[in-house]
């Protein structure tokens, strides 16, 4: 399950990153590498910080021909601004969701503590939306005083080590993780739920 978890995370990050990419009309290559980013950044970090080897990425080498053949058939789909616009946040607030549960796992895996692995959970799954933000040439959703993101991706992790801790089954804990934080996170775009701002802040 956690395999399928994974791959799910990559298509709906790559799909964010893809749109993104679209959004600032770059080229395929530009594309390919936004997408890229946003769907390997995180989870590149967070193997360096566990010291995995080999990346996630190298090691499932699919991963990164399934991204590339999906910015090479994004450039024959015909979308406007309004429909990338619209519909962008679903599948950040899914990858989100998807590759913080993820990270928290395979940190676990690794022995840290619970609180180290939820951190892990976080780096998964926003590091890579805030390097693209970058490339983009855009401020990281991560440090503006934007609705919930890494706040959500948190509070996902300490529901999926409850839920496993309580009810001891590793399959209700991780979908139970993911979807406190995609519904936690879609909830705070819709109703502009933000952390209070203050000098130096984030999210």
């Amino acid at each position: 399950m956690l395999q399928l978890i994974e791959l799910s995370a990559v298509v709906a990050s790559g799909t964010f990153g893809i749109m993104l990419a679209r959004k600032n009309r770059l080229d395929f290559i530009g594309v390919f590498t936004v997408a890229f980013i946003t769907a390997f950044a995180g989870g590149t970090l967070r193997d360096l910080f566990l010291d995995r080897h080999p990346l996630f990425w190298i090691e499932y080498e699919h991963y990164p021909v399934l991204i590339f053949a999906m910015a090479l058939g994004s450039q024959v789909i015909k979308a406007g601004d309004a429909v990338i616009e619209k519909w962008l946040q679903l599948p950040d607030a899914l990858g989100l969701g998807f590759f913080a549960i993820v990270g928290a796992n395979h940190a676990v895996d690794a022995g840290t503590s619970l609180f180290i692995a939820a951190l892990m959970g976080v780096v998964t799954g926003t590091a890579g939306g805030a390097i693209s933000d970058v490339v983009c040439n855009e401020v990281p959703r991560l440090f503006e005083a934007t609705p919930l993101y890494a706040t959500c991706a948190f509070l996902g992790c300490w529901i999926y080590f409850g839920v496993k801790e309580v009810s001891g089954s590793e399959e209700l804990s991780l979908t139970a993780g993911i979807v406190v934080i995609v519904v936690s996170r879609l909830m705070a775009i819709r109703w502009n739920v933000c952390l209070p701002e203050h000098p130096g802040g984030s999210q």
